[in-house]
């Protein structure tokens, strides 16, 4: 059975993302689109819109052509929505890098994605040290650093650029990089028409006011932090004040100083917010709604932090795939603990058995199937992910669900391997590719386990050829990965366990993990 959205139909404007972004920007004019909340700097619309353009015109007159790639490496700050509206101004594609990836991880990412040029910010100096692995030719920066040119350089000419002609049904604008439901990961191919059709699908369901304000710590690089934080918000002229991390003490104050009504957050972030003494000594009575996204949240989490706040806390639910957003609870619905909300509009699921593909009876659970006009065009230069992952039309979302008879989802399981730790994605194929770098190591699998603090992190399993101490090759794998990827724990084993055709059952792992877990 096709389940279709509760929602009214939309209609998507035929348009490239930034003029829809921008396109009210002179009506808002003075009004604060963008605020450092580390030094107070502010870009109001008009400025931001001025800015685009001559970001655009900079790229051009330096050569880029439409489809060329940019990559943008740097924690949040106002000229993150700068950067990557420039280069979609001008034709091209941003690749939006974690801004805690390592050199080896930044320039797997350039090479793949075929970047021309590097945008990133002051301290990061693994991005210069990527850009030469990946041959970069040109690397701007947010301020001033050695070896690097100044982004303001962009900015110099006081111009339109050029208008571009562009298919945006077909045009790659966004090309973030996620594992999927399996394997390493894969640049996600966004088109225009993709961010403009979920942004609008978030601010039918959750409107904005031209009074909102949000204090953006959601990372920019990720596809929750593009589409909802910066495009939906700044489409509707509210406030984003960024932060280039995130810290609970300059989260409340931020908060508080600027009066925050709207959050988009994560689950850690609801469980400090719930929990935290810290909280108490702020005013966050201006907030009206927070939304969780991007990993599971726990209802009676959600009911303590609500109670505390006095706002509603609700879920939403979606994947880069999908631009991010399926599923969002509404602004002011009726609660409903534990679940993700219905189908955002123009949005169908299915929910089929996990391991036929028949449809399931209603209620019952089964792996989570979505079509919209929000779902990526597919994988770079990956057509096989691409066939497996979007089967006749369909998304496969490597989640499992249970739908109600009014519409709404609640996620039950999971059946992908990706690991979330604070809403972060980490492949575990990477992992185990890391620790089969080391001599001692003859085999490995690598599962999320629960954590209270993280949601999950990542344990892994080996099997050794020689005798080496397990923190030596924790310490090994923090060394060379992210500090989110880094394994917290890990177990030594006489082997791991493979189907015939020699894939890793990381479920047999996964389920004796829960077996001893639940073992008094």
């Amino acid at each position: 059975m096709v389940i279709r959205s509760p929602h009214a139909e939309l209609d998507i404007p035929d348009v490239p993302v930034t003029p829809f972004v921008l396109e009210r920007a002179a009506e808002y004019g003075e009004h604060a689109a963008l605020v450092d909340g580390s030094s107070g700097r502010t870009i109001t619309h008009a400025q931001l819109d001025g800015l685009v353009r001559r970001c655009a015109a900079g790229l051009i007159e330096r050569g880029l052509r439409p489809g060329e790639v940019v990559a943008i490496f740097s924690p949040n700050v106002p000229e993150y929505a700068v950067a990557f509206h420039g280069v979609a101004l001008a034709g091209g594609a941003s690749t939006t890098i974690n801004a805690l990836y390592t050199a080896d991880e930044i320039a797997f990412q350039l090479r793949d994605a075929g970047a021309r040029f590097l945008v990133t910010a002051p301290g990061l100096e693994c991005a210069l040290a990527a850009a030469a692995q990946a041959g970069i030719e040109e690397v701007f920066v947010f301020g001033e650093a050695e070896g690097a040119t100044p982004f303001e350089a962009l900015l110099e000419r006081d111009a339109d650029p050029p208008e571009i002609h562009l298919d945006p049904a077909d045009h790659v604008v966004s090309l973030p990089y996620s594992s999927g439901t399996t394997g390493l990961p894969k640049g996600v191919m966004l088109t225009h028409r993709n961010l403009v059709a979920n942004a609008l699908q978030v601010i039918a369901v959750r409107p904005f006011r031209r009074d909102d304000v949000l204090v953006g710590f959601l990372p920019l690089f990720h596809t929750y932090g593009q589409t909802v934080v910066m495009n939906a918000s700044l489409r509707e002229g509210a406030t984003v004040v960024t932060m280039p991390r995130f810290d609970l003490e300059q989260y409340l104050a931020l908060s508080q100083e600027y009066r925050a009504t709207l959050a988009y957050i994560v689950p850690p972030v609801v469980l400090a917010l719930a929990k935290h003494p810290s909280v108490d000594g702020f005013d966050l009575s201006s907030l009206r709604s927070i939304l969780s996204g991007a990993a599971p949240l726990d209802a009676e989490l959600a009911g303590a932090c609500s109670e505390r706040l006095g706002c509603e806390v609700v879920q939403g639910y979606g994947m880069s795939e999908a631009s991010p957003v399926t599923h969002m609870t509404p602004i002011g619905a009726p609660p409903n603990p534990g679940s993700i909300g219905p189908l955002v509009p123009g949005s169908e699921a299915r929910i089929v058995d996990v391991a036929t593909g028949d449809e399931v009876e209603p209620g019952s659970p089964g792996e989570l199937l979505v079509r919209g006009p929000q779902v990526m065009k597919g994988y770079l230069n990956n057509e096989a992910a691409t066939s497996n992952t979007i089967v006749d039309g369909w998304l496969h979302t490597g989640d499992v669900a249970a739908v109600g008879g009014d519409g709404w989802f609640t996620i039950v399981d999971r059946i992908k391997e990706l690991i979330k730790v604070k809403g972060y994605p980490v492949a575990p194929a990477e992992l185990e590719a890391v620790l089969l770098t080391h001599p001692a190591v003859a085999d490995a699998c690598v599962i999320g386990v629960p954590d209270p603090d993280a949601g999950e992190v990542p344990k892994g399993f080996v099997v050794l050829s020689e005798t080496v101490e397990l923190d030596e090759l924790m310490e090994y794998v923090a060394g060379r990965v992210s500090p989110h990827k880094k394994i917290r724990r890990l177990e030594l084993v006489d082997a791991i366990p493979k189907s015939p055709s020699g894939k890793i059952l990381r479920r047999v792992l996964a389920e004796r993990e829960r077996a001893a877990r639940a073992s008094p």
